[in-house]
């Protein structure tokens, strides 16, 4: 199955080929070599669809491509990013580049951000800090009390939120106030409307190769210099979207060797989460990505010319 659909305006049959070519995949599964790849072949540019690669200062730890990418290095480390604003960038991205090249290349392992990219995702609500910093104490000092009034509030959001949860007992707490639900949007996160016709792509590796590729990633950015881009990021002060940076904390507090250590298996969680993501995907196509980019682009524009 292709991942297809249109927003309003779209024909109800797509065009040849594909407007918008979406490549996901866990961290280390060599999405950016592949979307490039896919770039030159279809003469456009890469979307990027990852939460950290918005930041500047941390190219090593955030994997950022040497080639030019959209949406990277565009937010300074002590800006925050919300879905909402980066999905107001990036659809202007790929429809720019839609219009002028007639395809546009969507890259990350943000499984969020990539449903933003390609989908008129209706957000929940911006809510107020103080709101946000209220219910947070509300939590704090009980955090069972909290997850009780979620429940007379919004039970469907409770069901979805565990209490032992803090950020998304807050955040439905948030949303319960103004009339939102957090309920109501994971199950819109799933529709397998898109804005432009598209077809969504999941690298596949081997669990056993993806660990390897992750270690070795790993080593590689301590050597390419991630301890002392980390530890000035962190003395400088990030926010709290930025912080979440993996091995971001670990390097800037940790001998360099346990930091490793901790950021492979941080890092190894985060991949089996993504695998998860995308598995849920509607109507995604699974690519082998066990061999070189240049092969997997290939065979993602087999796909994509097979309709």
């Amino acid at each position: 199955m292709l991942a297809v659909g249109g927003g309003p305006g779209c024909p109800n049959e797509m065009p040849e080929f594909p407007e918008v070519l979406a490549v996901f995949g866990p961290t280390a599964s060599g999405k950016s070599e592949v979307a490039g790849a896919l770039a030159d072949r279809l003469a456009t540019e890469v979307v990027s669809a990852d939460a950290l690669q918005v930041y500047r200062g941390l190219p090593i730890l955030t994997n950022q491509s040497a080639r030019p990418t959209r949406l990277v290095a565009i937010r300074d480390l002590t800006e925050t990013m919300s879905v909402g604003e980066y999905a107001q960038l990036a659809r202007a991205a790929v429809d720019e580049l839609v219009r002028e090249h007639g395809t546009a290349v969507v890259a990350g392992g943000t499984g969020l951000y990539l449903r933003a990219a390609v989908a008129e995702l209706e957000l929940p609500p911006k809510v107020e800090a103080t709101a946000r910093e209220r219910w947070e104490r509300v939590y704090d000092a009980d955090p069972l009390a909290a997850h009780a009034r979620l429940a007379e509030l919004d039970e469907p959001a409770a069901a979805v939120a565990h209490p032992n949860d803090r950020r998304r007992v807050v955040r439905a707490l948030e949303l319960a106030e103004t009339g939102g639900s957090l309920a109501p949007s994971q199950n819109r996160l799933w529709s397998s409307e898109t804005r432009r016709p598209t077809l969504v792509v999941g690298l596949e590796v081997q669990p056993t190769t993806l660990d390897e590729r992750i270690r070795a990633r790993a080593e590689s950015m301590l050597a390419a210099g991630a301890v002392e881009e980390a530890r000035t990021a962190v003395a400088a002060g990030v926010s709290r979207t930025a912080e979440k940076a993996l091995g971001l904390r670990e390097l800037a507090e940790l001998p360099p060797g346990e930091a490793l250590e901790r950021m492979v298996a941080r890092t190894r969680r985060y991949a089996a989460y993504q695998r998860k993501w995308m598995r849920r995907i509607p109507g995604i196509v699974m690519i082998d990505a066990d061999r070189p980019a240049n092969e997997v682009a290939d065979a993602i524009l087999e796909v994509a010319r097979a309709r």
